[in-house]
C-alpha cells in the first residue's frame, strides 16, 4: 500500500533530451531507461515491485496517478526533464529515472509568422487552432478562453 506521494523540486538539466528513445509500450522499465511521456497524454508505467513512496522531481511537467502499488499513470503536463523515484516499503529505490515530456507532432501543424509568432493547429482531418505552450499569447489566450466558454455552457446544460 502507498504510504504516501511526495514532490520535490529539482535543478539542473539533461543534456540530449531530445534524442532520447521512444517507447512503443507500456511495459516494464529498467533504471537504464528514459521515460518519454508526450503532452497531455497518459502512459502505463508499471514497476517490479511494490512501491511506498512515489516522488516527482518537478510536478509541473509530469503528473503520476497511482493505479495500483505497480501501476502508475503518467500524464505529460509541460515540456521539459525532470526524475521520478519510487521507493518500496524499505525506503529503497525501485525506479530513480529521468522522464522527458515532449510535445506531439502527430496530425499537428506549426504556423511562424517571423519570430516567436507561432500557432499551431490541429488537423484531423480539419485543421482547427488549438492550445499549445509556445503559441503567441494572443492565438493561445483566444483558444483557451473559447474552450472555457464551451466547457461551461456544457456545464450549465447538464445540471
Amino acid at each position: 500500500m502507498l504510504k504516501h506521494i511526495a514532490a520535490l523540486l529539482i535543478s539542473g538539466t539533461i543534456a540530449g533530451a531530445s534524442m532520447l528513445p521512444a517507447y512503443a509500450d507500456s511495459s516494464s522499465y529498467d533504471n537504464s531507461d528514459k521515460v518519454i511521456v508526450t503532452v497531455d497524454q497518459a502512459k502505463v508505467f508499471r514497476i517490479s515491485r511494490p512501491a511506498a513512496t512515489i516522488i516527482i522531481g518537478n510536478p509541473s511537467i509530469v503528473d503520476a496517478t497511482i493505479e495500483d502499488d505497480q501501476t502508475l499513470v503518467l500524464t505529460g503536463r509541460s515540456f521539459g526533464v525532470t526524475n521520478l523515484i519510487i521507493l518500496d516499503e524499505k525506503g529503497d529505490a525501485v525506479i530513480d529515472q529521468a522522464v522527458v515530456v515532449r510535445g506531439s507532432e502527430t496530425n499537428t501543424v506549426r504556423i511562424y509568422r517571423g519570430g516567436n509568432n507561432r500557432e499551431t493547429l490541429a488537423c484531423a482531418p480539419v485543421c482547427e487552432s488549438t492550445v499549445t505552450i509556445g503559441d503567441n499569447a494572443g492565438t493561445f489566450t483566444s483558444a483557451s478562453e473559447q474552450i472555457t466558454q464551451r466547457n461551461a455552457l456544457s456545464q450549465a446544460n447538464s445540471n
